[in-house]
């Protein structure tokens, strides 16, 4: 039928049953593009690597539909967290299990129990990127795992997945995934029974609004932000940026020891138009044997909204870690900082801090405290790391990068500047 002239193709259409024009509304083969279906031959994983909006999510969902009308009967659904597998992989998005299954083959979704049912029998479970032990035990026959170079733990999560998909005749694994250069991502590219296949969000040009073609597509298109996130490639480090991902990943740790001090950094956003706000947990620790001072990233906390919603955001992090302060930036915001924090909450500890140097001078102490091999990130923290990997001096400030150094500053190198201080 794709082949028709036009004319012939809505004559066809038109002398389809309801029935059959309901089936064919369904049928994935027909409507997806070729890069959107499964490989043929033998493989074990199918890693998608994509820019935004190029389809990836609703190929792997398609993929599971598929799975569990073929036989395969314990699927495994892994996401960032659970609100991502929720809204992403199963309910809320466009491309989610419960909005493009067919409807006589439509799943019966258990939020209690993790689980989704389809009428034949097939199950699904649904299990999260930063609690890697929920899948220590069980088994399967298919996995679709979205967003894994995301992931707070990605090689802890992957390796209990993979334990377990050893059931079935052709057990299978499906990784959709803009790609970020962790270990895990190399070595699945590099695996022999991998399907590696990479793809651009101009290949999805057709179903894109034009606004976003307009805004984002051509404004990124040739930066090194363009080549991940539009073209799904894979960066290595920027040329100057201070941090390394070789640095981060050597002493990147799965928990944090006994920790003396813990502060919340917050580099805070002004604008009531939301834009992003920098909020980094970080504490510190002594090596047992050397004596010396380690810095553990606990948790990136940043957030885009109104500057109520960073504040409340700060404040938190700031009970969850149950920090000994807030450390924030007040060039951009001034008391209203502080004002906004203690409007959700009083009695938070507050330190205000002023950048009277420039950023290159501030982060370069921090870098060096990584590459001294002090600085330990406690999971991973994709969007951070990019930051520190990809700034170089001179370049736009990044928020993420901001609270880094501002909570360093305050643990491992005396604090900053103050502005105020108070209980």
């Amino acid at each position: 039928m794709r082949s028709l002239p036009a004319d012939a193709k809505r004559r066809l259409l038109a002398g389809l049953s309801d029935d059959e024009a309901r089936a064919l509304l369904y049928d994935w083969e027909f409507w997806a593009r070729p890069e959107q279906l499964a490989p043929a031959g033998e493989w074990f994983v199918w890693l998608l690597r994509s820019g935004r909006g190029f389809g990836k999510t609703r190929t792997g969902a398609e993929w599971v539909i598929q799975r569990a009308a073929g036989g395969f009967r314990r699927i495994a659904l892994v996401g960032q967290s659970k609100a991502d597998v929720r809204d992403t992989m199963v309910e809320v998005g466009d491309s989610a299990l419960l909005r493009i299954s067919p409807p006589w083959f439509m799943p019966h979704y258990e939020p209690s129990k993790r689980r989704l049912t389809w009428p034949n029998g097939a199950m699904a479970v649904v299990y999260s990127g930063d609690e890697p032990d929920q899948l220590r035990g069980p088994q399967h026959d298919s996995a679709w795992v979205d967003e894994l170079a995301k992931f707070k733990y990605p090689q802890a999560t992957w390796d209990n997945l993979m334990f377990g998909l050893r059931i079935g005749a052709r057990p299978q694994a499906v990784v959709t995934t803009t790609p970020r250069p962790i270990p895990l991502i190399r070595r699945l590219m590099a695996a022999a029974t991998t399907v590696d296949v990479q793809r651009s969000s101009y290949d999805n040009l057709a179903n894109l609004a034009p606004t976003y073609v307009r805004e984002v597509l051509e404004k990124y298109q040739g930066t090194r932000l363009g080549r991940q996130e539009i073209e799904g490639a894979i960066l290595d480090d920027a040329p100057g940026a201070l941090w390394k991902r070789a640095n981060i990943e050597a002493q990147r740790a799965l928990q944090a020891p006994t920790l003396e001090r813990v502060v919340v950094a917050v580099d805070p956003s002004a604008s009531t138009e939301g834009d992003a706000a920098g909020i980094v947990a970080a504490g510190t620790a002594r090596d047992p044997v050397h004596r010396t001072q380690h810095l553990y990233v606990l948790d990136d906390a940043t957030v885009q909204g109104s500057p109520l919603t960073w504040a409340k955001a700060a404040v938190t992090a700031y009970h969850v870690f149950r920090a000994d302060r807030i450390v924030a930036e007040t060039n951009n915001g001034g008391e209203m900082v502080e004002a906004l924090i203690r409007q959700v909450d009083a009695t938070v500890a507050y330190k205000a801090v002023h950048a009277s140097r420039g950023k290159q001078v501030r982060a370069e102490p921090v870098a060096a405290i990584y590459e001294q091999g002090r600085g330990h990130h406690v999971g991973m923290f994709a969007l951070l790391e990019d930051e520190l990997c990809q700034w170089e001096p001179g370049g736009a400030s990044p928020n993420r990068l901001d609270a880094l150094v501002w909570a360093a500053t305050e643990l491992m190198l005396g604090g900053g500047t103050p502005v105020a201080y108070a209980y």
